[in-house]
């Protein structure tokens, strides 16, 4: 699992940002095929590829599929929750939400997006192949800077036998903690005294394992992530009660289950020199993913989940291609985004053997409310 880090940022000349998005607007972009042009709908807009860039392509469609997240950069609340030192890329994200939502153009160029986070992290502007999902925990890393709020809440804990359900509330909140944040509750339980110990972990993406190399389901991902483990040898882990390291037994539960849940699934193996791409096929439903059996009893608010996007790789580890499939708020129809190729597919072609992330919501989404146009 991997939480929300923060990290410092550098502000970007904010005078100059509106010129710079009505040139990126006119910019020359790739047109689509004659065959491949339909009419336009909101939120359904290619992305130009800007050099190696699809990683960041796919991962900007499926954001901007989450109606929620899209509703609060159309309607200007990020305005006023913006922090003035950090706002570049933040201002930018926004700008491209508005142009993919609100424009006219069939494909548009996210190179000043790209602009203000390669100015932050460099790696960004190489035109080198990344990977989807670390981009997008630098992105949601970055909006949650942007506009976090500190919240003077004391931690509490539900008084239940349940003592690994313990909640501990963010100081931080962001339209990205609302959205995407979950908790992960650790039980450590030493296998000499049985002293048992609690431990909790925020996340933003689940990273799991494949236990199969030909075929599986989500479920079964999900139920080896799940397990309990055994730490033995070299992974034992100092016991306070027995005052040495021990044996111990791990077992993990969501004790806060986020709206919008990703999964990312662990295709890229590599042990010492070899690498390797696991091409198991992962079957997902599209509806009615059931995440009871993971949650805490007491905090089992939001079991079921639908899918609304998926990152798709393509290739292997030194190379390869991203896709993105995305439910549209509006047409309420799935969409293939390949950088500047917009397609409509049916719900039979969302299952593939390709998905890499995996974007769950516990509710359906509307249509963003678009009272302004920044």
């Amino acid at each position: 699992p991997s939480p929300i880090k923060m990290t410092s940022q550098r502000p970007f000349p904010a005078d100059d940002f509106r010129v710079y998005c009505v040139l990126a607007e006119c910019a020359d972009y790739d047109s689509l095929p004659e065959s491949e042009t339909q009419p336009h709908f909101q939120g359904v807009t290619g992305l130009r590829n800007l050099g190696n860039t699809c990683y960041m392509n796919a991962i900007l469609q499926c954001l901007c599929s989450i109606s929620p997240l899209v509703e609060y950069f159309l309607s200007g609340k990020y305005i006023t929750a913006l922090q003035k030192d950090c706002s570049d890329v933040t201002t930018a994200f926004a700008y491209l939400m508005t142009d993919m939502w609100l424009g006219d153009s069939e494909c548009v160029s996210p190179e000043i997006f790209l602009s203000a986070l390669g100015s932050l992290y460099p790696a960004f502007l190489k035109k080198t192949q990344q990977d989807a999902q670390e981009f997008l925990i630098y992105v949601l890393n970055e909006l949650h800077e942007a506009l976090k709020k500190h919240c003077q809440r004391r931690a509490h804990e539900k008084k239940s036998a349940q003592r690994c359900c313990r909640k501990v509330m963010a100081s931080e909140t962001s339209i990205i903690t609302r959205l995407f944040e979950g908790q992960l509750s650790y039980s450590i339980t030493c296998l000499k005294c049985e002293n048992c110990t609690y431990r909790n972990e925020v996340f933003t993406v689940l990273s799991l394992p494949i236990p199969s190399e030909y075929e599986c389901s989500l479920q079964d991902c999900l139920q080896c992530f799940f397990q309990q483990d055994t730490l033995t040898w070299n992974n034992q882990i100092h016991c306070s009660f027995c005052e040495i390291k021990q044996e111990t037994a791990v077992r993990s539960t969501i004790s806060k289950a986020p709206k919008i849940i990703v999964f990312h699934l662990k295709r890229f193996d590599i042990q010492g020199t070899v690498k390797r791409k696991l091409r198991t096929d992962v079957r997902y439903p599209l509806t009615n993913l059931d995440l009871t059996p993971y949650i805490c009893p007491i905090f089992r608010k939001h079991p079921k989940y639908n899918l609304c996007a998926v990152v798709n790789h393509f290739g292997d580890l030194d190379g390869g291609h991203y896709t993105a499939f995305c439910k549209n708020a509006v047409t309420q129809a799935w969409y293939s985004f390949d950088d500047t190729r917009v397609s409509e597919i049916p719900d039979t072609s969302v299952q593939t053997a390709t998905a890499y992330l995996l974007f769950y919501s516990c509710q359906p989404f509307s249509i963003p409310i678009q009272t302004r146009k920044s």
